[in-house]
């Protein structure tokens, strides 16, 4: 499902347009005369030759969607062409997008995998428009919290997810929690634009999402759908996976 933010831009999330970066509440950018805000005696400023619309962030190189406002990389300004801020590693501030060492929760007590998949079958359920990426064999990822977040990546937003599915545009930037007890792992969607669904080891793939901000249990083999393909199962970490 894709939402359209202020500016008139199609974006999948709901917390900040993929293109342009402005909150999808706020109000439509003005800088025309007329406008209390673009009436301040200034000349206005122009963008840079690797501005908006050309996709490659003169700081970092990295490619970006066409009429970005940030690099989503380094969070170059490609309005200003103001560089990124450095980080530095010694700061207490500083940006740390290393997900081991800014999540604040304890290690679990045993030792749990997350096995994630590109299931063709989900794909096919929910009718994407991005092309398949080759299934292969599953990634296995060590849970070493007991609070996990689900999304992708934004340096210049600060989100570091435990487990960054990056490459499935169908998830939020925030998507979903994994939380444990200790023995039992629970799920609860984070306000995703696409849903969190949980569904059994055999049978048809679930159609109702679990209830936003409710933790669902994750019983023995049940499946974490979501996004345009993933699915996540998880286990008990066998011998040497931890």
């Amino acid at each position: 499902m894709t939402h359209s933010c202020p500016n008139g831009h199609e974006s999948q999330a709901t917390d900040y347009c993929d293109t342009c970066g402005v909150a999808m509440g706020a109000a439509p950018v003005v800088t025309g005369p007329g406008d209390p805000a673009g009436d301040t005696g200034k000349l206005p400023v122009t963008p840079p030759a690797h501005g908006p619309g050309s996709g490659d962030c003169p700081s970092c190189g990295t490619t970006n969607p066409a009429n970005a406002l940030f690099c989503e990389n380094c969070g170059y300004d490609f309005t200003t062409g103001s560089l990124p801020r450095p980080v530095e590693s010694t700061s207490s501030s500083s940006l740390d997008l290393d997900a081991a060492s800014t999540n604040p929760s304890p290690p679990p007590t045993d030792s749990f995998v997350a096995e994630i998949w590109i299931d063709p079958d989900w794909y096919a359920d929910q009718q994407s428009t991005d092309p398949l990426p080759s299934p292969g064999l599953p990634t296995v990822v060590s849970l070493k919290h007991t609070s996990v977040l689900i999304g992708r990546a934004s340096r210049s937003r600060g989100i570091a997810p435990d487990l960054d599915l990056g490459s499935d545009s169908g998830i939020s930037r925030r998507h979903a929690q994994l939380t444990t007890d200790g023995s039992r792992w629970f799920v609860e969607d984070l306000g995703s634009s696409n849903g969190t669904y949980v569904g059994g080891r055999l049978g048809t793939l679930p159609k109702t999402p679990v209830t936003v901000g409710q933790k669902t249990e994750i019983t023995g083999g049940d499946r974490v759908y979501l996004g345009a393909w993933t699915r996540i199962v998880i286990r008990k970490a066998a011998p040497g996976e931890s």
